[in-house]
C-alpha cells in the first residue's frame, strides 16, 4: 500500500485541472499511470483521491461486507458509489477533475492535496485551513485512540 506523506497547495486552472505534486508521484513508483478514482468523502467537505490499487482494495472490503440483494446495502452502495470520477494524469503531471466534484468540496481555485494512508484527500484552502487548524484535541484524541496500546509497530 502506498503510504502518502504530505499536503501540497496547488491552483485549479481554467480548465480545472491541477499539477499532481512530484512528491506523491514518487511515492507512488510506477502506479500513477494505472489511475485514480476520485469520491466525494463520507465525513468531511472534501474529496478523496484513491490510487487504482487502493480504490480495488477498499472495493473488495465493501464486497465482503455487503450484499446488493438486501435493501439498506443497496442504498450504501448506491450512496457510496454516487459522485465517483475516473481520473488520469496528462503527459503535463495534471489531472482534469470533474466540476461536480469541485463543487461538492467548495473547491474554486487554490486546492490542497493531503497525503493519508493510502489516499489523498482535496480541500479547498481555505476549508483544510480550518480542520487543520482545530488540533486542540488532538492531543486527547490520540490518547483516547492509541494510549491504551501497548502494541508495537509491526
Amino acid at each position: 500500500m502506498i503510504i502518502f506523506i504530505g499536503d501540497y497547495t496547488v491552483r485549479l486552472d481554467a480548465k480545472g485541472r491541477l499539477s499532481f505534486p512530484s512528491a506523491f508521484k514518487r511515492q507512488m513508483k510506477d502506479a500513477a499511470g494505472e489511475g485514480f478514482v476520485l469520491k466525494r468523502d463520507v465525513f468531511e467537505k472534501c474529496l478523496i483521491l484513491y490510487p487504482m490499487e487502493e480504490w480495488e482494495r477498499q472495493n473488495a472490503m465493501i464486497r465482503k461486507k455487503t450484499n446488493p440483494y438486501n435493501k439498506e446495502h443497496a442504498r450504501f452502495l448506491r450512496m457510496f458509489y454516487s459522485g465517483t470520477a475516473e481520473l488520469y494524469l496528462d503527459a503535463s503531471n495534471r489531472m482534469l477533475v470533474p466540476k461536480r466534484l469541485l463543487d461538492v468540496a467548495g473547491i474554486r481555485d487554490e486546492v490542497v492535496l493531503a497525503g493519508q494512508s493510502g489516499r489523498i484527500e482535496l480541500w479547498a484552502a481555505s476549508a483544510y485551513e480550518k480542520v487543520s487548524r482545530a488540533d486542540e484535541d488532538f492531543a486527547a484524541m490520540a490518547e483516547k485512540i492509541l494510549g491504551g496500546s501497548s502494541n508495537e509497530p509491526e
